[in-house]
């Protein structure tokens, strides 16, 4: 808590214009709720936003001010002086109905970030509204946190969940996660960290990727639903944090354990260890990993998973937009009729079956109707059926494997559906729907999706963007004994 200093207390309180708009706010608001039991000719009048500028008004006047607030900050030898209401602050803050109920002046210590919002955070507690950019997201949280303006703090939060995907020169995602650690917000800390993981490509190539922390760096790490180009991508990326960062060798180590090195090419392979300055470094850390990655490769994955255990995330793909992974589908009109598309993708990741390739065909439907849906014979009019709404219907999405082989066995498949989205003029993912062999189709896709609408937030330009990825999933057989 900042430090605060105050004058003597005061006997008398002079509520002077404060109270009287109050009163007058209350008792605007008593008339709108009102019972006029029916009455035709009643009306209700609603002067609330002259209420609200003559509020401001007061503000930035001080008339009937009975309470004075100096912000000093370490930026600026001279304090930000604020003539209040006392009655106002207090409505808003406990903090402050706190402190100005002994004393008329009261000395509050900030740092600069928050200092120069402080103007901004009173006008909100007069107005019940303040406008803030990106940069601008974290210092009024702080301030609404510490003065326990819980509506503000409320609202800023969820601001910054829902402008993750806003575009900024440094980026800010990385530091919102950071803050919501620091204070606690699980919600918003698991919103930073899905968009981080379904948008990672765009993170790695932008400037906030050398401010990823340790903790958060192991995390992404940890997660099978990355989505990047490649696991060399994701190899790149983390030695270019390994270089800035320079962390303590068992950090490097962890991290470097981390990178899923089957599936990696041997040809890439044998690259990193000729040039990777961080392979180098640390080779004994990760050399058992290399060569269980080069003997993966060498060998059919079923005669691999009769030695090695293969459920495990080393050998479980990420969700990479490399071809031979899946294809990408642009659906103009999605909402016009049903389309289909076939594409295929390599069998595995193993070089073993570099050369074998999986047909699948996809069936899109915009207007899909379950059972309970579906239209019926109705009994009162002979040959009726029950009228059905086309927005009762939702889209479909099956996908299918076009034949059948030997080469399955061991292996079952994992589809991943991306759903792209414009936001803030940057093609971002918002959903990732993932169902395995087991089911041809994802049970929610797009369930609450209004594609009827040209302005659906899932439609760019009238289209739906998806990425359809095939993540092949080993199992172990039965051991053979060593």
């Amino acid at each position: 808590m900042a430090r605060l200093t105050g004058t003597r207390p005061v006997a008398a309180r002079r509520w002077g214009s404060a109270a009287a708009f109050l009163l007058l706010l209350f008792t605007v608001q008593a008339a709108q709720k009102a019972d006029f039991s029916g009455d035709s000719t009643a009306a209700t009048i609603n002067h609330s936003l002259t209420l609200l500028q003559r509020l401001q008004e007061l503000l930035q006047s001080g008339n009937g001010s009975d309470s004075v607030l100096r912000v000093r900050s370490a930026a600026s030898d001279e304090p930000k002086v604020f003539h209040t209401h006392q009655l106002l602050l207090s409505l808003q803050s406990e903090v402050f109905e706190s402190l100005l109920r002994n004393q008329s002046v009261v000395t509050l210590y900030e740092p600069p970030e928050t200092a120069v919002l402080f103007e901004k955070f009173i006008r909100y507690l007069y107005c019940g509204g303040v406008s803030i950019l990106l940069h601008q997201a974290i210092p009024m949280h702080q301030l609404a946190s510490k003065y326990r303006v819980w509506g503000l703090q409320r609202g800023v939060a969820e601001y910054m969940r829902t402008h993750l995907a806003s575009e900024s020169s440094q980026g800010h995602v990385v530091g919102w996660y950071h803050y919501a650690v620091r204070v606690g917000d699980a919600a918003l800390q698991e919103s930073c960290l899905q968009f981080l993981a379904w948008n990672l490509s765009a993170v790695l190539g932008s400037a906030e990727w050398g401010s990823v922390s340790v903790e958060l760096l192991l995390l992404l790490l940890e997660r099978s639903d990355l989505v990047l180009h490649s696991e060399l991508e994701l190899y790149t990326a983390v030695e270019g944090w390994l270089s800035r960062r320079q962390p303590e060798a068992p950090v490097a180590e962890r991290v470097l354990r981390a990178i899923r090195y089957p599936m990696i090419a041997p040809s890439q392979l044998f690259r990193l260890q000729a040039q990777s300055a961080a392979l180098a470094r640390h080779r004994g850390a990760v050399q058992d990993l290399l060569f269980q990655a080069f003997q993966f490769h060498a060998a059919s994955p079923l005669h691999f998973a009769k030695y090695f255990d293969v459920n495990c995330s080393m050998f479980l793909p990420r969700n990479y937009l490399a071809p031979s992974w899946g294809s990408q589908w642009v659906i103009t009109n999605p909402a016009r009729d049903d389309r289909s598309t076939s594409f295929q993708t390599q069998l595995g990741p193993s070089s073993h079956d570099a050369g074998k390739r999986v047909t699948w065909n996809v069936l899109f439907s915009p207007r899909w109707l379950p059972v309970s849906l579906r239209p019926v014979y109705s009994d009162s009019v002979a040959g009726a059926i029950q009228p059905v709404r086309i927005e009762d219907g939702r889209p479909r999405l099956v996908i299918t494997p076009a034949m059948s082989s030997p080469d399955f066995a061991g292996v079952s498949f994992q589809k991943t559906v991306l759903v792209g989205v414009r936001q803030q003029g940057r093609v971002l993912v918002k959903h990732a729907y993932s169902f395995h062999q087991s089911s041809d189709e994802a049970a929610d896709f797009l369930a609450h999706a209004d594609l009827q609408k040209r302005t659906s937030e899932y439609l760019i330009d009238n289209s739906l963007h998806l990425h359809i990825i095939i993540k092949p999933v080993y199992h172990s057989l039965i051991k053979v004994k060593k």
